[in-house]
């Protein structure tokens, strides 16, 4: 079994339990938050190897929690792919430059996905697909 944690931060419920399916199907663990504020509290508890992180989100947004585990040297090190619904020609320069992996359009395909986490988290796995680098 992988022992990796991944925090899916998100205020959708019915993303939240597809990323749980297809998450735990590859054997990761995984921990939840619908919001900024819980976010920080659930990075605290856990430590997860990852964060997948939406933009839009009540009591603080995906930029402030991004920036916010950033500045924090303990947590810094935490990679994190922003996982949003927002404009990507607008927000991937932005997200990217704040320190996140890469950045997903919802709706994310499920193997484009896998292979973001993958690559995040310093795993083998099938050949990287598009956008994934800096």
């Amino acid at each position: 079994m992988n022992s990796k944690k991944i925090l899916v931060v998100d205020d959708d419920p019915d993303l939240r339990l597809s990323l749980n399916v297809r998450l735990k199907a590859n054997d990761y663990e995984v921990i939840f938050a619908a919001d900024g504020v819980s976010s920080i509290a659930e990075t605290r508890k856990h430590m997860p190897n990852l964060i997948i992180l939406d933009l839009g989100l009540p009591a603080g947004d995906g930029f402030t929690v991004l920036n916010w585990l950033k500045s924090n040297d303990s947590l810094s090190s935490i990679p994190v792919i922003v996982l949003s619904g927002r404009d990507r020609s607008t927000n991937r320069d932005r997200v990217l430059k704040a320190g996140a992996q890469c950045f997903i359009q919802k709706p994310a395909d499920t193997s484009h996905l896998l292979a973001a986490v993958r690559h995040a988290l310093g795993e083998k796995g099938p050949a990287l697909v598009y956008d994934l680098v800096h």
